[in-house]
């Protein structure tokens, strides 16, 4: 029988252009980004393994989100991304959100999602 309780599980995903995600994720986002010798990225943050980035040139942006980032401060920090370029996405349907693209519903956490430059959906999450 395998176990893998203590395997360090790490997350991935693809962009098709590492240096715009490099720049992305690290001048953008102010994350800690590393060159890896077999061609990848990864993504520090505190709380994680390294969250490998792949170069992928046919890559199709997931209609998930793919990584989530839990702040203190929704407004502040959407506020801070929005100076920075950052467009956090709008919806009508089930879900709403405001004019800034938070979401804040009664049955969950406030919410605001936004794109990395290879088009994956990333979101930040208010906590507590």
């Amino acid at each position: 029988m395998i176990m893998l309780e203590s395997s360090k599980a790490f997350g991935s995903f693809a962009v098709n252009n590492l240096e715009e995600a490099k720049d992305f994720y690290t001048n953008t986002l102010g994350l800690k980004v590393t060159d890896h010798p077999m061609g990848l990225l990864e993504l520090h943050t505190p709380s994680n393994q390294a969250i490998i980035i792949y170069p992928k040139p046919d890559h199709i942006p997931a209609t998930f989100t793919i990584l989530n980032f839990p702040v203190k401060n929704l407004e502040k920090t959407v506020d801070a991304l929005i100076i920075k370029g950052v467009t956090f996405e709008q919806y009508t349907g089930q879900i709403q959100t405001n004019e800034k693209g938070i979401s804040k519903s009664k049955h969950g956490p406030h919410i605001a999602w936004f794109k990395d430059p290879a088009g994956n959906i990333l979101s930040l999450i208010e906590e507590g």
